[in-house]
C-alpha cells in the first residue's frame, strides 16, 4: 500500500487554508487596531487621572502639556494652542502656575511619542491640562475633547476622550457616540 497525498487533497487543503486565512486576516488586523487605540487613548485617560490625584495629594497646580521635547533632561511644553498629544506628553507640578516645565516644580511623568502614525488631537485646540488642588481642571474654554484617529482615519476605530472643568474624564467610541470621529 502506498502512503502519500493525492494531489486533490492537496487542492483541497489549500483552498480551505485560503478560505480560512480570508476570514481571519480581516479580523485579525481590527483587533490589533482597536486594541493599539484603546491602549493609546487608556495611556492619556491613566497620566490625566493620576495628575489630578497628585493636584489633590499634593495640594498644588499639577498640569498635563503636549511635549515639545520628551528629553529627561530638559523636558519642554510646546507652544500654546498646540493640540496634537500624539507627540507625546510632559506631567509636572506647576507650583506658579504658569503652565511651563521650569526649576520651580517637578517633572512626575513623561510620556513618549507614539511609535505608530495615529492622531491625537483635541479640540478646541488645547496644549494643556491643569488641575487644581481640590481637583478641578483649567481648560479654558469649557470641556475639552481629545479625538484619537488611526493613520486611515477609520471611523469604527476612533476613540474620543471627553475632559470637563469639574475634572471628570470619560472615554466614547464611535459606536457609542457617533459625534466621536
Amino acid at each position: 500500500m502506498e502512503a502519500g497525498v493525492t494531489l486533490i487533497e492537496l487542492l483541497i487543503v489549500v483552498v480551505l487554508a485560503a478560505i480560512l486565512m480570508s476570514i481571519g486576516v480581516p479580523s485579525f488586523r481590527y483587533v490589533t487596531t482597536s486594541n493599539r487605540m484603546a491602549t493609546e487613548v487608556n495611556s492619556l485617560l491613566g497620566d490625566l487621572q493620576y495628575a489630578r490625584s497628585e493636584a489633590v495629594r499634593q495640594g498644588q497646580y499639577v498640569t498635563v502639556c503636549v511635549a515639545q521635547s520628551t528629553n529627561a533632561a530638559s523636558p519642554s511644553c510646546a507652544a500654546s494652542g498646540t493640540a496634537t498629544w500624539q507627540k507625546g506628553w510632559i506631567i509636572f507640578s506647576d507650583v506658579n502656575h504658569d503652565g511651563t516645565v521650569d526649576s520651580v516644580g517637578s517633572v512626575l511623568r513623561i510620556q513618549n511619542a507614539f511609535s505608530s502614525a495615529d492622531t491625537f488631537v483635541a479640540s478646541p485646540a488645547a496644549s494643556t491640562v491643569t488641575f487644581n488642588r481640590e481637583g478641578f481642571a483649567s481648560l479654558g474654554s469649557g470641556a475639552t475633547r481629545i479625538t484619537l484617529n488611526d493613520s486611515a482615519n477609520d471611523q469604527p476605530y476612533a476613540r474620543c476622550l471627553d475632559i470637563n472643568q469639574a475634572g471628570m474624564m470619560t472615554t466614547q467610541t464611535h459606536s457609542s457616540d457617533v459625534t466621536c470621529i
